[in-house]
């Protein structure tokens, strides 16, 4: 029993692997940036290594290193993909003397990372954001998503844990192989600053909406992997049977343009955060996220804990959030499915406001100092139950290091 509550106690430093960590703003990366905060206040060493570019989204927690990128082809530089452990960036790992690294994207820097920790008998962890593997859909490359789920597979099983944002998540990566030892690694969300409260009259007034309007609110980047294209034409085919229906869009990204051609009518807010954002989700009347790649959907729990009714798609993110029928609506991801289940929440005021109260209660169990503290076991278990592989290199100098 001793034995098992003394790691409880290991000071921790963790090497963080990220292919963004402070240039664009979206879930996973608010998620880790709360990491690394809570791991700082909690007196556990974090270095965070990610491509970085001239321009930031937000101020980034902790110390970062930045990893030598390139600009994503085809996403007007929107995302960047690092060029592994080299110079600077090796160096500072080295003297870092990590006893754990936490891999945030397969990509090839996460690769070299997951080297670098068999090589020298360091526990690797890996937390899993996103179904990178279906994004070849949405660019014409669907023969290349079966590549990438083997590719994923081997990653994430040289892994200690994997962990998933959900449920589902967890289900979805048991079925298909990827993962050794998978444990969740739910989301928290601030219910103080996402609340019904916030809502605006005058700012809803203000961006053209009238009282007796139905607003549908979209939040996040616009890309295609969103399901952009599938949220136009859900809520074109649900306006035909009531003209009260209303869009807004909350966020921004390289297909906003394409975006705003396909629905002339609606209100683009562009990106907001913290009050601003808090305000737009209180000020809709219902939140509809149609992307089958998001492994959580941080939107989603912001949009309940704002009082808004949701529908989203019956993928792993959607299903672990939203209870069909009683927060909002899970619809096969489909256009007529889904523009059905907008057309039953426009049409019954009395329906949003049930289901947006159920789900301003489900949001407030989602702590991130809880959620937060539970993951911390996770690593410390990771570190104090570590066995070198037989084939790994250097287990002298790995034994020195988790010593140290």
């Amino acid at each position: 029993m001793t034995a098992q509550l003394s790691h409880k106690h290991q000071k921790l430093r963790v090497a963080l692997f990220s292919g963004n960590y402070n240039y664009v703003m979206d879930g996973p990366v608010r998620a880790l940036n709360m990491l690394v905060g809570f791991l700082e206040r909690s007196g556990h060493d974090v270095l965070v290594f990610a491509p970085t570019s001239k321009e930031t989204a937000f101020e980034h927690s902790g110390t970062l290193v930045s990893v030598p990128s390139f600009a994503f082809p085809g996403r007007r530089s929107e995302y960047r993909l690092g060029l592994g452990l080299r110079g600077e960036a090796r160096r500072a790992l080295e003297a870092f003397n990590p006893n754990l690294i936490h891999i945030a994207a397969p990509d090839y820097t996460g690769y070299r990372a997951l080297e670098f920790a068999q090589k020298h008998d360091i526990p690797a962890v890996a937390s899993f954001h996103t179904r990178f593997d279906t994004y070849p859909r949405y660019y014409g490359m669907r023969w290349l998503e079966k590549y990438l789920t083997r590719y994923m597979r081997r990653f994430y099983n040289r892994c200690e844990h994997v962990y998933a944002p959900s449920l589902s998540m967890t289900e979805e990566l048991k079925r298909d192989g990827i993962g050794r030892d998978i444990r969740l690694w739910t989301r928290g969300v601030d219910g103080a600053l996402f609340n019904p409260s916030k809502k605006d009259p005058e700012w809803r007034s203000a961006n053209g909406f009238a009282d007796e309007d139905v607003v549908v609110a979209f939040v996040g980047r616009l890309v295609l992997e969103k399901g952009i294209d599938v949220f136009v034409d859900a809520f074109k085919k649900a306006q035909h049977s009531n003209d009260k229906l209303k869009a807004l869009v909350v966020g921004d990204g390289p297909e906003r343009e394409t975006f705003s051609k396909l629905l002339p009518d609606g209100v683009f807010a562009g990106y907001l955060q913290g009050e601003d954002l808090a305000r737009a989700y209180a000020s809709a009347d219902m939140f509809f996220n149609p992307s089958i790649t998001e492994t959580f959907g941080n939107v989603t729990l912001e949009a309940m804990a704002s009082g808004l009714p949701c529908i989203g798609a019956a993928a792993a993110g959607s299903r672990s959030l939203i209870e069909d029928g009683v927060t909002g609506f899970v619809a096969a991801p489909e256009t007529d499915s889904f523009a059905e289940k907008i057309a039953v929440l426009g049409g019954d005021a009395e329906m949003r406001r049930r289901m947006g109260q159920t789900a301003r209660a489900r949001s407030e169990k989602f702590c991130w100092d809880a959620v937060l503290s539970e993951l911390v076991s996770h690593y410390q278990e990771a570190v104090a139950n570590f066995t070198p592989r037989p084939h790994a290199a250097g287990a002298a100098s790995s034994s020195r290091r988790r010593a140290a």
